[in-house]
């Protein structure tokens, strides 16, 4: 009984909180992907690493700039983790994430996935879309004033069906198709899918709203029949091959993203507070970021 009790208190002195975990390593990717300072001669009070990984932090535990000034206050840990020795101003917090551009974030999540070693592991990857409202209006407000979601953020995002974690991402404005955003997504995941004999050995999986020019041999995306009946050879080896993967099973591992989507809106919210166009399209990645933190 006693050396069971002491095993207990030991576990739970090793045992690191999620939330210290989440920022070790948004500290870590920002550390090495980012400048220490933004400016030369800023005031050098707080580096750039550490400001970028309080506002993942904030994202993280989907509370506002103040609210994550306050929990910054309560939380000696993760200050000692990010090697505060202040907190900053939900000011310096909202700023920081301005100065943030979508390419730094892009670095961070590169250099997460090269740390988790999933480079060239993916056999089969899944995209699929989703959409981020820009009020906090509930649903049932807007159904009883008879308001409508006329537009809303669109974060689309390419998964790793292994990993589970979101290997690429592009953002944009909804309503709309998605077949624009394939091509960047493809020249993104490229260099997480497997290959045999230096040639491409992935699948992607995506529904009938990426299909368009960008598509080639390896996606498995349903081509639209417009009018009925298909007509071009390629388009309709294409749906045979969609069919069979369907019977096969294969296909359904699409379902893997509408996973993703709902961890993200039930984790981290599913509403964007940015009210400029481009700081709303960066909340979506970041989004995207802070999930594969918490995975």
């Amino acid at each position: 009984m006693a050396r069971s009790k002491k095993r207990k208190r030991d576990r739970q002195r090793q045992r690191e909180s999620r939330y210290v975990r989440v920022a070790r390593i948004a500290y870590a990717i920002a550390q090495e992907t980012l400048p220490k300072y933004s400016h030369p001669k800023s005031p050098h009070i707080y580096t750039l690493p550490q400001l970028a990984a309080c506002v993942l932090l904030g994202f993280y535990l989907d509370i506002s700039y103040r609210d994550l000034e306050e929990w910054l206050w309560a939380t000696e840990r993760v200050l000692e983790v990010l090697e505060l020795k202040r907190v900053p101003d939900h000011t310096t917090l909202y700023r920081t994430y301005r100065k943030l551009r979508l390419e730094d974030w892009e670095r961070m999540r590169r250099a997460l996935l090269a740390k988790l070693g999933v480079e060239g592991e993916e056999g089969v990857i899944a995209a699929d879309s989703t959409g981020f409202r820009l009020t906090q209006a509930s649903a049932y407000y807007r159904s009883r004033t008879g308001r409508t979601y006329k537009e809303w953020v669109k974060g689309v995002y390419a998964v790793g069906t292994q990993t589970q974690l979101i290997l690429a991402w592009r953002t944009g404005k909804g309503p709309g198709s998605d077949a624009p955003y394939l091509s960047g997504l493809k020249r993104e995941i490229r260099r997480y899918g497997r290959r045999e004999g230096g040639e491409r050995a992935w699948l992607l999986l995506a529904d009938s709203g990426f299909e368009g020019a960008a598509v080639e041999e390896g996606d498995l995306i349903p081509p639209v029949r417009r009018g009925g009946n298909l007509l071009a050879p390629k388009r309709r080896a294409r749906a045979e091959l969609v069919d069979q993967a369907r019977l096969d099973g294969l296909y359904g591992q699409r379902w893997i993203c509408e996973t993703v989507h709902s961890v993200i809106k039930r984790k981290f919210g599913d509403t964007i507070r940015s009210r400029k166009p481009l700081l709303q399209q960066r909340e979506a990645a970041v989004k995207g970021l802070v999930y594969d933190l918490h995975r």
